[in-house]
């Protein structure tokens, strides 16, 4: 038997950032820092976004600048990281 932790995220519609770091690996963060992570390669963050943020691609942004992991929770993350360009994951 295969325990599955359920999704971190109260809504549906949670947008979560995805791009690289300064070290090249992949991070998905929710713009309020609620949950993220990194990963290997843009599938796996792409499916751990999908996973949290309830199965909606559109809530996907992925970033063309750097982005760096903050588990502070902190809700300034959005506000730093949103005005860079960014393209729609679907």
């Amino acid at each position: 038997m295969k325990l599955v932790e359920p999704p971190s995220c109260s809504t549906p519609s949670s947008i979560v950032f995805i791009g690289k770091n300064r070290c090249g690996q992949w991070v998905a963060q929710e713009k309020n820092g609620l949950f993220g992570g990194l990963f290997v390669n843009r599938a796996q963050a792409v499916k751990y976004a999908l996973f949290e943020n309830g199965q909606h691609p559109e809530t996907i942004v992925e970033l063309s600048r750097e982005i760096e992991l903050d588990m502070c929770g902190n809700a300034s993350f959005a506000a730093r990281k949103a005005h860079f360009p960014a393209s729609h994951v679907a």
